[in-house]
C-alpha cells in the first residue's frame, strides 16, 4: 500500500473518542463518505476503540477503509494497532523505526514533518504520505515552498488548525488530503454534530 485512495482525502482525527462512541461517531463519518479515520494514541482506550472501528467498517462494507492510530512514537505501539485489526499508522514526527515497522506490516504510515530536511528523512525512509503539522504555522505559502522540491509521488497531508474553508487555497499549494481534527470532533459531541461537520468538510473537498 503505497499511495491514499482518492477518498480519503479527509482524515478524521477522533481525538478523545471514547469506545463507547465509536458505533455512533464512526458510524456518522461513514454516512458522510469518509474512509480514513485515525484514533490518537492519547485518547481513553484507543486500541479497544481502534478494534472496534475496524469491526464496525468491516460490518458495513462498502470501499476498503484506512483505520487506525495516531499519536503513534514507537514500534511495539505499531505492532499494537497492528494486533487490533488497524491499517494506519500516524505519527507527530519522523522516527525511522515506527516507519519501517509500520511498512512491514503492510500499514499505511504518514509521519509529521515541518520542514524540508525533516520531509527527505521520511521519505528516505520509505514514507510516502507525509503529515504537514501544524499546517497553520507553514500556511499555503509555505507548503507549496517545500512542495516544489519534493518527489512528485509523495503526497501532502495538511493538518493542525486547517478546516473546510481553507481547502482551496492549501490544494492550490499542492496539498493533497486533510487530517480534520477539532473543525469535525470535539470529545463530547454527539453524531448528528460530527455527522453536519462531515457533510460540510466532504462538500468543501468536491466529492
Amino acid at each position: 500500500m503505497t499511495a491514499i485512495d482518492e477518498g480519503q482525502r479527509l482524515v478524521a482525527i477522533l481525538r478523545g473518542i471514547t469506545t463507547d462512541e465509536v458505533d455512533s461517531l464512526v458510524g456518522a463519518l461513514i454516512n458522510a463518505g469518509f474512509t480514513s479515520i485515525e484514533i490518537p494514541l492519547n485518547s481513553p482506550t484507543p486500541f479497544d476503540s481502534i478494534a472496534r472501528a475496524v469491526e464496525l467498517s468491516r460490518e458495513r462494507g462498502g470501499p476498503e477503509r484506512l483505520i487506525g492510530a495516531g499519536t503513534v512514537l514507537t514500534p511495539e505501539d505499531v505492532d499494537r494497532v497492528k494486533a487490533c485489526g488497524g491499517n494506519l499508522v500516524v505519527s507527530p514526527n519522523v522516527d525511522r523505526a515506527v516507519i519501517a515497522r509500520a511498512l512491514e506490516h503492510g500499514m499505511q504510515v504518514m509521519p509529521g514533518v515541518m520542514t524540508p530536511t525533516e520531509a527527505f528523512a521520511a521519505i528516505d525512509a520509505g514514507a510516502r504520505n507525509l503529515k504537514f503539522f501544524p499546517a497553520s504555522l507553514l500556511g499555503p505559502d509555505g507548503i507549496k515552498a517545500i512542495r516544489a522540491v519534493l518527489p512528485e509521488d509523495v503526497r501532502i497531508y495538511a493538518v493542525g488548525g486547517v478546516g473546510a474553508d481553507d481547502f482551496a487555497a492549501y490544494t492550490a499549494a499542492g496539498v493533497y488530503g486533510f487530517g480534520l481534527g477539532s473543525s469535525l470532533f470535539k470529545p463530547g459531541a454527539d453524531a448528528g454534530t460530527v455527522l453536519a461537520a462531515a457533510e460540510s468538510c466532504m462538500a468543501a473537498i468536491g466529492r
